[in-house]
């Protein structure tokens, strides 16, 4: 019993796991500090108290570009899926995260707990796919990413995604998650895609990019169909 113990302290919580303790944290007000770092040491600051909250700047202008029904991939507690519900909009939902989930449902969100390589419904309907908040890099592969919301998009329809800024460099490989300096998550594949590389990985999944922008220090990008 007491091996038994002693491994299942060696064993690393889940990312889902320690992504949902982050966001039940934020969801109730607390102060939150997400940190996803990489085996080099290099870390970033995620924000779940954003995420619970309502719009933040830069979200107006990726909301002004959907169109038809929507399908937020990586949609965490429902911010924008929420928004474009109350403009109107048919929008669905989708995260692996139990936890978003349930925060997305309290929103009144139309949300499934699935996988974007999953199926899914409407497969080929969808006129908009948004990849918001980073979520370009689920997966650990952003051309995979991207060839599955070509997939899910109708003909016609655009995938929306934000990047990372002018001179930050692409990365991909594994990341590990801590709040509030616990003891961080098992590793989990994941990428990062800065502004400047998007052309090209467009063109490697055959897609185009149509429009760049930027907002709020924020930047994105609606690409399409060749």
């Amino acid at each position: 019993m007491i091996d038994a113990a002693l491994r299942s302290r060696s064993v690393a919580s889940s990312p889902l796991d320690v992504y949902g303790v982050a966001l039940r944290r934020a969801a109730a007000g607390n102060p939150v500090v997400l940190n996803a770092a990489d085996p080099a040491g290099r870390s970033r600051s995620l924000a779940p108290a954003a995420w619970c909250g309502g719009l933040v700047d830069g979200d107006e202008s990726l909301l002004r570009r959907c169109v038809g029904p929507v399908l937020d991939v990586g949609c965490g507690p429902g911010r924008l899926a929420g928004a474009l519900a109350a403009r109107g909009h048919p929008v669905l939902g989708i995260d692996v995260s139990a936890e978003a989930v349930r925060l997305a449902l309290l929103r009144k969100v139309s949300v499934l707990r699935r996988d974007v390589f999953a199926p899914l419904p409407g497969e080929g309907r969808w006129a908009r796919v948004l990849l918001a908040d980073g979520n370009i890099g689920i997966g650990g592969d952003p051309a995979r990413l991207l060839r599955r919301c070509r997939q899910v998009a109708a003909s016609r329809g655009a995938v929306l995604v934000e990047l990372d800024p002018p001179g930050a460099p692409s990365w991909a490989g594994h990341l590990r998650l801590s709040v509030d300096g616990e003891r961080a998550s098992a590793p989990f594949p994941w990428a990062y895609v800065g502004v400047d590389d998007v052309a090209a990985l467009a063109r490697t999944v055959g897609l185009r990019v149509r429009e760049q922008w930027t907002e709020a220090g924020r930047w994105f990008a609606s690409m399409s169909g060749i």
